[in-house]
């Protein structure tokens, strides 16, 4: 996942951690309100910051609230970081123990929970829909790569005619058969992963428990974003999208209130220097998908965001407005070889 930093001013926190993303909510004054009612909440306690930092999928993540009330703001973020526990039990690669691995290891599950079905079901629509761009049974391939980039286990003298043979033998959407009492895999040696459209699902379960809690304001980023709310000083978050062919630089600043934001490009996890070689792979040929820098979606969904952002990508720009037509209120922008843009819609498109 590349990485994207929230830009807010320099607000006071209510602790002293430094972080990456800071929020602070503010009351809107209501217009028409009697004065007394005024007066009343200017006397009202005020909010103060909480944060929580770890992990989800692997991916750095940080979740920042604020409430009135210190002991509800607490059990509330313990309440989160039970519901990512238990999502990693599901979904995590790096857990002996959860669904997705065990699903791996053996080819089989079952009774699996409704979220991997929910999930997967999901996923197969989005695999469709794109023509196989986007596809949750690549997992080999990043094995592939690993055993011969990282850990050197298993090095080919063609990598790429090696990935382009796995592709074909081990790489198909249509060959995953999803049941409510098993999956199953219809070739040995499969396996999916849905890091490409699970943070997504994570990120609006977790913003949908605060906004269900009464938190009016909050930036949920749980390896994609999801915002509550609108920034303490009455406009939209402001979200900075970093340059993929400069690092350290921020492309574009994005403003988003009650939205959710995804960000895919190759340049968020490299296997070599050069960056051809990359985590987001074309499961028709093996190989990194190289027809972008990068797809940013915008949308009230961070599930959609998150599957649509990788499609695009990997599909190219061709395929992006039949995509974005799948899934209303979607908006995507689309990062040229060239350092052109694009902005797309589900209605159109116009150039940026």
């Amino acid at each position: 996942m590349p990485e994207v930093k929230l830009t807010v001013p320099d607000l006071s926190r209510a602790d002293t951690r430094v972080t990456r993303r800071r929020v602070l909510r503010i009351a809107a004054a209501v217009a028409g309100l009697p004065l007394m009612i005024a007066a009343v909440r200017a006397t009202a306690p005020k909010p103060r910051l909480y944060s929580w930092n770890g992990e989800v999928l692997g991916a750095l993540s940080e979740l920042t609230l604020s409430h009135t009330d210190s002991a509800f703001a607490q059990r509330t973020i313990l309440r989160v970081r039970g519901e990512i526990e238990r999502f990693e039990r599901i979904f995590s690669l790096y857990r002996p123990d959860s669904e997705i691995v065990r699903l791996n290891e053996t080819g089989r599950l079952i009774k699996p929970s409704s979220e991997l079905l929910q999930l997967i079901d999901e996923s197969q629509r989005l695999a469709e829909l794109s023509g196989g761009a986007f596809d949750i049974s690549v997992q080999p391939l990043w094995r592939l790569y690993e055993a011969h980039f990282w850990s050197h286990t298993d090095t080919a003298p063609d990598i790429a005619s090696r990935a382009r043979d796995v592709a074909h033998a081990l790489v198909d959407f249509r060959q995953i058969d999803s049941g409510t009492a098993e999956i199953g895999f219809a070739r040995a040696g499969m396996g999916i992963t849905l890091n490409s459209i699970a943070q997504g699902f994570i990120t609006d379960a977790i913003a949908d428990m605060l906004r269900n809690e009464g938190f009016e304001s909050a930036v949920v980023d749980l390896g994609e974003y999801r915002t509550i709310g609108r920034h303490p000083d009455g406009h939209a978050w402001r979200i900075g999208i970093r340059d993929g062919r400069t690092v350290g630089n921020v492309e574009r600043t994005i403003e988003i209130e009650d939205m959710a934001l995804a960000v895919s490009g190759g340049y968020g996890t490299t296997f070599e220097p050069t960056g051809r070689f990359h985590h987001i792979f074309d499961p028709h040929t093996g190989a990194s998908a190289n027809n972008l820098v990068d797809v940013a979606v915008i949308g009230p969904s961070a599930t959609a965001a998150d599957g649509l952002a990788t499609a695009i990508y990997v599909a190219g720009e061709a395929r992006a407005p039949a995509l974005l037509a799948a899934y209303p209120h979607m908006r995507a922008i689309l990062t040229r070889l060239d350092g052109t843009s694009t902005t797309l819609t589900s209605k159109g498109s116009a150039a940026a």
